[in-house]
């Protein structure tokens, strides 16, 4: 009994032995517990300057250049590109001469079109002829001073205009025999009913076309007595008053009671005998003071 126990026992602690040895070594092909090794950031950022420098490049091709970085011979080989086309098309130009050509006919078209539309113009205003002398040519010094004054004050009254057309506009009716102060109320007239000019709303009623620009401070709001009428109210300005309305499918954006509002090419129409204008798709609303930082 003692023998058998005893063998059984080493047995067994053989056995012990060798299934913990088996476990061990399976263990460790399947865990590799070496440490990693990894890079310091000074050794990374080494490593980018000498894989950057001049003398650590391979030169792996023959289409490489040697000595340098990829970002470098990419720019090198883009300016050598830029020049070879730099280079086809003055060889090109100085062969055909197509664009100089073009554009020589472009302007010449377009000098011909003007003084045929100069011409026909001239029928009814002779000053519109483009091979009449300029009339500021014909002024006497004082003359040309006075003129030029006058323009420069109206050129700064009036958005849009130059100080050289308000002063060729004076100098053809002093030319023609009017006095300077008449020739000044006229142009004034006419700047202030231009096309796109802001007029007074005194003026709406007596300007010659069907749409007009003007401003002013909304100084009433009341009730559309219109679904399809967004806003309705008065706007006025240091000349008068003059009933204005929004529609709503204009989709343009609401006005306030004290605000300073510009409409620009609305529709003028009458109401109970007086000009009325009404905002429109085609109209464009602007708010000068709208959004200012102070406020």
């Amino acid at each position: 009994m003692s023998s058998k126990s005893s063998v059984s026992k080493l047995v067994s602690v053989d056995e012990q032995a060798y299934e913990h040895e088996a476990a061990r070594e399976e263990y460790e092909a399947y865990v590799d517990e070496t440490p990693e090794l990894r890079a310091t950031v000074e050794l990374e950022i080494q490593a980018k300057v000498d894989a950057n420098h001049p003398a650590g490049i391979v030169d792996t091709s023959e289409d490489r250049i040697y000595g340098v970085t990829l970002a470098q011979e990419e720019r090198i080989r883009a300016r050598e590109e830029e020049l070879e086309r730099i280079s086809a098309r003055g060889e090109f130009g100085t062969q055909t001469g197509r664009e100089r050509r073009t554009r020589r006919a472009v302007s010449a078209a377009s000098r011909a079109r003007r003084e045929e539309f100069g011409k026909r113009a001239a029928s009814v205003d002779p000053w519109a002829d483009p091979d009449r002398a300029d009339p500021r040519e014909l002024l006497t010094r004082d003359e040309l001073g006075v003129v030029n004054e006058q323009a420069m004050r109206l050129a700064q009254k009036h958005e849009g205009w130059t100080r050289a057309a308000i002063s060729r506009r004076l100098a053809e009716r002093v030319v023609d025999g009017e006095d300077l102060m008449s020739a000044i109320l006229e142009v004034v007239e006419e700047l202030e009913t231009a096309p796109g000019t802001v007029i007074p709303i005194a003026k709406v009623g007596e300007v010659p076309r069907r749409e007009v620009s003007i401003a002013g401070t909304v100084c009433q709001l009341w009730e559309p007595s219109h679904h399809r009428i967004q806003q309705v109210g008065l706007l006025e300005d240091e000349s008068g008053r003059i009933k204005f309305t929004i529609w709503r499918k204009s989709r343009q954006s609401s006005v306030r009671e004290g605000e300073v509002v510009r409409f620009r090419n609305v529709s003028r129409s009458w109401y109970q005998g007086r000009p009325s204008v009404a905002v429109t798709g085609w109209s464009r609303l602007e708010f000068p003071e709208r959004g200012r930082w102070w406020e």
